[in-house]
């Protein structure tokens, strides 16, 4: 998917949601498990009541690797089953080298027809040129996240007074464009958008921990937003885990729309719709 096509769809849905399918056996309302897929039957679910009010989907691998084969199996199905006008995301946060990361990108790019796939930039420049290989594909690096262990190495201050997630998010900029390359920046570290955005100005951002990990969607906005939005705005356990009962696709239409109103009065406010 180009930039243009990604924000045509922003433009035309007024929202800037990502919705998480983060699928996990022990949280699906259990009558799914009689079906032959539980977790594709519970995503189709997700997938139907939301499509309406999201941009993107993002399945955190994870979750589907941890099942084995007929994991993998699931999330094929489910990456084949999203609507093809609506950005993807193989939430992999793969690294590594040389012909490692050029199967990497085979597999999310080729087998599994992802848009895009997270990549960890700590091996340098050659662990993640080999994703940017494809055309209209995207790499979504981790720039700035907001678990606690942040701290250890991403907020370290080095000697010209910038913080290490700073010199990352610089240096791999040289290595892609604002049309094939995104940053991961946590949603509860809003204010530190302002220095993202002083080094990447244009760049889209995918911003996880609106929901149920309490980040302000008003903040995000605020401190993130370009001319042309730049932003995907995940949310994962708030909505597709708002019931675990016969209702859940429901409950999720619901929060979905709930948050793409508010991104609605959000994108008014600044002429973007």
């Amino acid at each position: 998917m180009t930039r243009e096509e990604l924000y045509n769809n922003i433009q035309k849905k007024k929202s800037f949601l990502c919705v998480g399918l983060d699928a996990d056996l022990t949280k699906i309302p259990a009558f799914l498990l009689e079906f032959e897929d539980p977790i594709f039957e519970f995503n189709k679910r997700i997938i139907d009541a939301t499509k309406d009010y999201c941009v993107a989907y993002k399945p955190n691998t994870a979750f589907y690797e941890a099942l084995g084969a007929s994991g993998w199996e699931s999330l094929r199905k489910t990456m084949e089953y999203v609507p093809k006008d609506i950005f993807t995301i193989a939430d992999a946060k793969r690294g590594d080298i040389g012909n490692t990361s050029k199967l990497y990108a085979k597999a999310f790019f080729e087998n599994l027809s992802a848009d895009s796939v997270t990549v960890a930039p700590y091996m340098g420049e050659d662990s993640v040129k080999p994703f940017m290989e494809y055309p209209n594909k995207w790499v979504i690096v981790l720039g700035l996240t907001s678990n606690s262990g942040a701290v250890d190495f991403e907020m370290q201050v080095l000697h010209d007074g910038t913080q290490l997630f700073e010199h990352v998010i610089q240096k791999t900029c040289a290595w892609g464009t604002p049309d094939n390359l995104m940053f991961v920046v946590g949603a509860t570290r809003p204010q530190m958008l302002e220095k993202v955005r002083k080094i990447a100005a244009e760049h889209f951002l995918l911003i996880p921990g609106v929901g149920a990990q309490g980040g302000s969607l008003e903040e995000v906005f605020k401190y993130g937003a370009t001319k042309q939005v730049g932003l995907l705005v995940n949310a994962s356990r708030s909505i597709i885990y708002a019931s675990s009962g016969a209702d859940f696709a429901e409950k999720a239409k619901q929060e979905a729309k709930k948050l793409q109103q508010e991104m609605e009065v959000l994108l008014r406010t600044k002429g973007l719709v």
